[in-house]
């Protein structure tokens, strides 16, 4: 047993690097499956509602923990070889997927609906009027709401450490097994944590005064 000192303090800050690259890996990754998610949600095609919304639905209904579990012991049972990155970074992206969806869903259908009936006038086409009309004013009311959730994203990506995954959560495991001193070794995984997600809130905070400032012009 060791006393927690500077080298412990490293061992967990270099960790803070795996939970930034697997926050971007659920970011990217759920912010392509979350717009597939947003326009199923608002198609006119029956079908692709049914299914956007039945996604949303399992994902939103479901602990991340559960769906990490999922994920990292059931593709061995079907036959694949799947390792804690992977299966860290299938099961956040889902997960965000379903969120961001359902956050941009609403951004969506938050267009006046003198704009959509303006484009049906000009006879735009479906993929027309997402590109050119509705996507574009939607990217606008998206953004603070979106930078918020990057703040869940971050913090969700802690559940990692159950399957092994050598993030911020897992690296102070590892340093309190070897040091018996909770108190210390966690005041630092949330003091790092909150350096993370701290200046994302501001900004996210700040966003969501600019836009309610321009809508009370």
């Amino acid at each position: 047993m060791r006393t927690f000192g500077f080298p412990e303090f490293l061992f967990i800050l270099e960790a803070a690097k795996w939970t930034i690259a697997l926050s971007m890996i659920a970011f990217v990754g759920g912010a392509i499956g979350g717009l597939l998610v947003a326009l199923g949600r608002t198609s006119e095609n029956r079908l692709a509602q049914f299914l956007s919304g039945g996604f949303i639905q399992i994902f939103q209904g479901t602990p991340l923990l559960l769906q990490l579990f999922l994920v990292f012991f059931g593709a061995p049972v079907l036959g694949f070889d799947i390792n804690p990155w992977i299966a860290a970074g299938v099961a956040l992206i889902l997960n965000s997927s379903a969120f961001l969806g359902e956050i941009w869903r609403g951004c969506i259908q938050a267009i006046p609906a003198g704009q959509v009936e303006a484009a049906h006038a000009l006879s735009l086409s479906y993929v027309s009027r997402m590109r050119f009309v509705v996507l574009p004013q939607a990217f606008k009311i998206a953004l603070a709401p979106t930078v918020g959730y990057m703040v869940q994203i971050i913090k969700g990506t802690s559940l990692a450490a159950i399957i092994g995954f050598a993030e911020i959560t897992r690296a102070g495991q590892i340093i309190n097994n070897a040091t018996f001193q909770p108190l210390i070794v966690f005041s630092v995984v949330a003091a790092i944590y909150f350096v993370l997600c701290w200046p994302l809130s501001l900004m996210a905070a700040r966003m969501e005064r600019r836009q309610a400032a321009a809508l009370a012009r």
